[in-house]
């Protein structure tokens, strides 16, 4: 994506030098949004590969010396395009709209440098034999999503007010870290929250509203995602990693033998064609309802408190589906 960034970058700067207006470095990359740094990058590239004829003076900034000189066509392969026309079709698929008109846009002049026919038939493969789909559609608020991006970049704390289906509602003030896109469709923030101070996620569409605070902050060298989530099964987090041995039936096995869903995970197959799994990891509710999802085929062994759970858990429903109440 970093190539077809900067191709945007070049359009933008040829365009804006060509308006008339006096720009400077700082200018042009107030407008495409960088570093003065990458944008006198961007300058020199345009200089030795393109031989742009540029010329800086102070009263009237960046030109060009021949006004006949024009921004070549920049080469785009058919799987570049085609990247970026399934990227978009993914991302409007699982985050909604927030990035679908922007990355429409971007890919239409993008497509524009290949021949018609091709730019048609690619957008129809996508939009016609390729489909992605998500569980349950999440709805979130552009701005948030948007501040949030803006909060992460410049390490500014933001106060928000957030929605948990345990808890209820809460006002918090949170340095936001990082965010984390679990199965493609479930985003989290990661920060520290003031108020527990400590280092919390939060679900994303579960925030009602946000504030960026001009308060900066400095991030925890210690903090590192991927070691907190290493030990997890599947979300959830914290809690001391325990044994966990799981035995499936045959008719199940096949569908636990073909994925990977611990990195600590160790597969024993037996004569009947049954298996046993067993892994070394937190959050055992998350193990809990995924057991649970495999009905009669699974047989939770280890650890004691887990067998427990399932036990009361299975012996809830069974009363509720019988007496039609919840308990």
């Amino acid at each position: 994506m970093s190539r077809s960034r900067q191709l945007e970058r070049l359009v933008k700067i040829d365009a804006a030098i060509r308006s008339g207006q006096r720009h400077t470095a700082d200018s042009l990359a107030a407008l495409c949004e960088v570093s003065v740094r990458t944008l006198q990058s961007d300058l020199t590239f345009m200089r030795d590969r393109f031989d742009a004829p540029l010329e800086f003076r102070k009263s009237w900034g960046w030109r060009y010396a021949d006004d006949q000189w024009s921004l070549p066509s920049l080469p785009l392969s058919q799987g570049e395009v085609f990247a970026l026309t399934l990227g978009a079709q993914m991302l409007e698929s699982y985050s909604g709209s927030i990035y679908h008109a922007p990355l429409q846009t971007a890919i239409e002049r993008l497509a524009d440098r290949l021949p018609e026919s091709l730019q048609a038939s690619l957008q129809s493969l996508v939009q016609e034999r390729i489909r992605f789909r998500a569980g349950g559609h999440i709805q979130i608020n552009s701005e948030i999503w948007t501040q949030l991006l803006d909060a992460i970049t410049r390490s500014q704390s933001i106060w928000i007010r957030y929605f948990s289906p345990q808890s209820g509602h809460s006002e918090r003030r949170v340095d936001p870290y990082t965010l984390d896109i679990y199965r493609a469709s479930n985003p989290y923030l990661w920060g520290f929250c003031h108020r527990r101070e400590k280092v919390l996620s939060f679900r994303i569409d579960r925030i009602q509203a946000l504030q960026i605070l001009e308060i900066p902050f400095q991030r925890d060298p210690n903090f590192n995602l991927e070691q907190i989530l290493r030990d997890s099964f599947q979300y959830e987090v914290g809690g001391r990693p325990v044994d966990v041995v799981i035995d499936f039936d045959a008719k199940t096995a096949p569908y636990i033998a073909e994925r990977q869903w611990h990195h600590t995970q160790f597969i024993k197959t037996h004569g009947d064609g049954s298996i046993t799994l067993s892994f070394t990891a937190t959050g055992l509710n998350d193990i809990k309802r995924w057991i649970l999802g495999y009905g009669r085929g699974a047989i939770a062994r280890e650890p004691p408190e887990l067998v427990k759970m399932l036990r009361q858990e299975i012996e809830t429903m069974a009363r509720q589906n019988e007496n039609g109440e919840f308990e």
